[in-house]
């Protein structure tokens, strides 16, 4: 059965930078995640940047994220793999957002956002020589 993960739940709203919970991803069998990113709600004139951060020990998450989704202005759903099977360590894994808001009106930025993970089939590792256009 794959895993599922709930990386930010369904119709959270952030209204500020933030970080989700963690979670552990130790009982993965492929460590290879499909991450979709929904935004169902937001204001015009601001960016959402979300990322992934991965920790050995639930503790230290480093200084830099393992996986940087593109920045979202709008609503609509973005998908991105996240691949750990060459990061053994990561035995836990947690979302961070950043918000920015421009413009002359004052609201804070909002967005209605859910990040959710399906464990897929591990990636395929090719030779060099394998890649699509290269010379035998």
């Amino acid at each position: 059965m794959p895993l599922e993960l709930e990386l930010i739940p369904p119709r959270t709203r952030v209204e500020a930078n933030g970080d989700g919970r963690k979670l552990d991803v130790s009982s993965s069998q492929t460590r290879t995640f499909l991450c979709t990113l929904e935004i169902t709600d937001q204001i015009e004139q601001e960016s959402l940047d979300i990322s992934i951060w991965g920790s050995a020990d639930g503790e230290n998450w480093g200084s830099k994220p393992i996986l940087k989704l593109p920045q979202r202005f709008y609503r609509g759903e973005t998908r991105a793999v996240l691949d750990l099977s060459l990061l053994p360590e990561v035995k836990f894994i947690r979302a961070k957002w950043e918000l920015n808001r421009w413009g002359r009106v004052a609201p804070l930025p909002m967005f209605v956002i859910g990040l959710h993970l399906t464990e897929v089939a591990a990636m395929p590792r090719r030779m060099p020589a394998e890649r699509v256009g290269a010379e035998k």
